[in-house]
């Protein structure tokens, strides 16, 4: 089975994002064409059950589909924030946690995102820092350009900044908490909330070491076409790369489900049994 989905627009203050898969309650991705047009993608979990997601995906996650992916285009710097844990997240309000990776699909020149602490600080100075703002000074600065690859595991603060266009792949959640977000409005003119306190359990202050793992700088190939670019425990993130006239061969596995993001194509198509369909950049 196949499912091409319809994208939902959200303007941001920052930019705006696209999701483009989504089981996340208020913006559930809806099937855009075929025998299941109009159904939203829980939806199709709750029919397909084990035959969509996998057995195994099924058991863990139920009707809720378990994945969130999202084009973002920043123009503007996002907060400085961090994400919980999925326990920490489950025992507060019942939602997921927000494991998260970035791929970088555009950049404009001199183009850099902010993640992880560029120096060791206490506990003490980052209460301090986040209550007087200058927390941005002590956050690590990364240059980016096309085809780089960020893992961002919860507890770790981190922003997008300008000049960027990402691909955002991670957890079913929208839990966010602000540390600071440069004392602007939101889109309805009024300021946006933080949750410092909220995040003291969650920020994990890190060392350089740690800091300088962040950038994934050597896939892993896996047969003729694939290399895995970033893998925890709620997904793996593979990038296939053929030529014209070539095929890459995804073969599906009764464990999970497969969502394509296509970044280039050119007189391409996808094939699954005696389904095709041209496919195109986007």
């Amino acid at each position: 089975m196949i499912f091409r989905l319809d994208p939902i627009l959200r303007p941001m203050v920052w930019g705006s994002e696209l999701w483009v898969l989504s089981g996340y309650p208020e913006r559930m991705s809806v099937v855009a064409d075929g025998p299941c047009k109009g159904m939203t993608i829980n939806e199709l979990v709750a029919r397909y059950k084990g035959s969509l997601l996998g057995a195994e995906n099924y058991r863990r996650f139920g009707d809720e589909f378990p994945l969130l992916v999202k084009f973002l285009d920043v123009h503007d710097a996002l907060s400085i924030q961090v994400h919980p844990s999925e326990e920490l997240a489950q025992a507060r309000c019942g939602q997921h946690g927000k494991n998260e990776m970035w791929y970088v699909i555009r950049a404009e020149k001199g183009a850099e995102l902010m993640a992880g602490l560029s120096q060791q600080i206490t506990p003490d100075e980052y209460v301090r820092r986040v209550a007087d703002g200058t927390i941005t000074d002590v956050l690590a600065h990364h240059s980016i350009s096309e085809g780089d690859v960020f893992f961002i595991p919860t507890g770790r603060i981190h922003a997008l900044l300008p000049g960027s266009y990402i691909a955002e792949i991670q957890q079913t959640s929208d839990m966010t908490y602000r540390l600071y977000d440069y004392n602007r409005p939101g889109l309805d003119g009024k300021p946006r909330e933080l949750h410092t306190e909220k995040a003291l359990d969650v920020v994990k202050l890190r060392t350089r070491e740690e800091i300088d793992a962040i950038r994934f700088s050597v896939p892993v190939k896996i047969g003729a076409n694939g290399e895995v670019l970033a893998s925890c425990d709620y997904f793996t993130v593979v990038r296939y790369v053929t030529a014209p006239g070539r095929t890459a061969l995804y073969t599906s596995t009764d464990c999970s489900f497969a969502a394509f993001l296509v970044l280039e194509a050119e007189d391409a198509q996808i094939e699954c049994g005696n389904f095709v369909e041209p496919i195109h950049k986007g």
